[in-house]
């Protein structure tokens, strides 16, 4: 029995996984192979074709875009992955851009560098206070409760939410307003975040006329997928001043460079490199749940979360 692991995971974890079962990263002996840990690497139906004692593909993190879901129930593969493991550090991360952008922090720092300023407290650089405005949830799930938690808390601010698959009693108790569509939530939102998977509902969930509808001054932040929305779009609302600033995490093409993706010819444009879920602690976790939920399919058992 061998398990396919090609990508970083927690020294720790791997050693742990190493311990039970043969651990590989190319697949010469397909017949062996009956798990997969990924973190990005796609898993198409042909791959999982190719290996015919296939179980359990575990995925390190939560989005499972890069593996396709259909093939493996169709072929009664166990798909698995980590939910809450890195839920903190990308909602914390969240919360770090949507400040950036509020403040100009990034635009201030590079302009500081170049010398554009001859007086300090330049008017240009005025940004927006978070305390006591609206915040506009797209996707309600644990990285999104986790960043209205550290915006209601630290700034009093209101939270509005849409998804569909939460009721209306359950975001009372949260603390949110339901909304009933994503036109509604933009429209009353000071601050917008993304945070659901991409899937065919979701691709272009904020693009053309939504940014015509845009509150005066309001900001946007996509660290969820990129495709959810539509970066050509995204570029000419924030050319055009119809958002103050926005900022991504995840992109159509990863990693994002300015040859690659226009939005980086913005001032009020902020880009990481898909780095959510990388803080420290956030690594051990999905390294141990990764591995140790892999290991639990293996050996005939339930897994705490099956995606297929």
């Amino acid at each position: 029995m061998s398990v396919y692991l090609s990508e970083y995971i927690n020294p720790d974890s791997r050693r742990y996984l190493e311990e039970h079962v043969k651990v590989v990263d190319t697949f010469d002996h397909p017949e062996e192979v009956e798990g997969i840990i990924l973190r990005n690497i796609p898993v198409t139906a042909e791959l999982m074709d190719k290996l015919p004692n296939l179980k359990v593909i575990s995925k390190h993190g939560v989005g499972c875009n890069t593996i396709d879901l259909d093939a493996a129930k169709q072929r009664g593969i166990t798909v698995i992955n980590t939910p809450g493991a890195n839920a903190g550090s990308v909602a914390e991360l969240i919360v770090g851009l949507i400040l950036d952008i509020s403040r100009n922090i990034t635009a201030a720092k590079e302009k500081t560098e170049d010398g554009n300023f001859k007086k300090i407290a330049p008017a240009e650089m005025t940004g927006m206070e978070l305390t006591g405005k609206t915040l506009g949830l797209v996707g309600a799930g644990n990285i999104a409760r986790k960043v209205a938690d550290i915006l209601q808390g630290g700034f009093r601010m209101s939270v509005l939410a849409y998804d569909p698959y939460v009721s209306e009693g359950r975001m009372a108790q949260y603390g949110y307003e339901k909304i009933e569509s994503v036109k509604e939530l933009i429209e009353r939102s000071d601050v917008v975040n993304v945070s659901v998977p991409l899937t065919p509902e979701t691709k272009d969930l904020i693009a053309g006329e939504m940014f015509d509808i845009f509150k005066k001054g309001a900001v946007l932040v996509n660290a969820a997928r990129g495709g959810i929305v539509n970066e050509d779009d995204l570029y000419e609302a924030l050319k055009t001043g119809k958002l103050r600033a926005a900022a991504c995490d995840a992109f159509v093409t990863e990693p994002p460079t300015r040859a690659n993706t226009r939005l980086f010819e913005l001032s009020n444009f902020v880009g990481t490199p898909h780095i959510g879920a990388c803080a420290e602690e956030a690594l051990v976790r999905m390294g141990d749940e990764s591995v140790k939920e892999c290991l639990k399919v293996l050996a005939g058992g339930q897994p705490a979360h099956r995606v297929v």
